[in-house]
């Protein structure tokens, strides 16, 4: 299937549904990286979902692409951009929306699967419009509160369940960051599975076949 000129650049896999609307997982890559990235997963997939791997809207040099900018100051250490990081959030809902309608997707089975950055937003994008993602899948990555809509507590969260894992000696994002996840999801009674796993910043095979067994179960 080619690509139609959408408002973020993607690769897209087609489903291997003859009937229907086909369920869609985005991917979302992680900073300075690209859609080709995560798109390597597209082999090991379920063939019923359509994937899209989405590239960042933010260009860096010499190359690669962020959903937003960190900043490393000497100073003051590394900062995140969030009102960055917000725009990126609705520019992925937005492209959802455009994605599903374009293609001819299932727009009531979406699931995201983030890396890092990825994540980072993924939570973001789920926390703030739960009633547009069934699933996330978020690797090595937190949940930063700022860049959630305000007064996300009071969403409805029944339909959405989450896959968060974490490598244990990521030097990149700290595990302690990963673990403040099931408390948060806990006080948000959304259905969670936390994992760790023995690496650093990267997804390891046991970790990708975890995850993958969870979304044979939760499909």
């Amino acid at each position: 299937m080619t690509t139609a000129p959408l408002s973020l650049e993607h690769l897209i896999r087609p489903s291997n549904l003859e009937k229907g609307k086909a369920p869609v997982l985005f991917l979302l890559h992680g900073y300075g990286s690209n859609e080709e990235d995560l798109f390597s997963f597209a082999p090991e997939l379920p063939e019923k979902y359509t994937i899209i791997s989405v590239r960042a809207p933010y260009p860096m040099q010499p190359f690669g692409h962020a959903w937003y900018a960190i900043n490393f100051d000497g100073q003051n250490g590394k900062w995140s951009d969030d009102e960055q990081a917000k725009e990126s959030r609705e520019k992925i809902v937005r492209f959802i929306d455009e994605a599903c309608t374009t293609y001819g997707l299932d727009n009531t089975d979406v699931t995201l699967i983030g890396f890092s950055q990825g994540t980072i937003l993924s939570y973001a994008v789920a926390l703030s419009y739960p009633e547009k993602i069934k699933r996330v899948v978020g690797l090595s990555g937190y949940i930063n509160k700022e860049i959630i809509i305000e007064g996300y507590q009071n969403n409805n969260f029944e339909q959405l369940k989450i896959y968060a894992s974490h490598g244990q000696v990521d030097q990149v994002i700290p595990p302690e960051w990963a673990q403040r996840i099931p408390g948060i999801l806990d006080q948000l009674n959304i259905d969670y599975v936390y994992e760790e796993f023995p690496v650093g910043h990267g997804v390891a095979p046991q970790n990708f076949y975890s995850f993958k067994k969870w979304l044979l179960e939760n499909s």
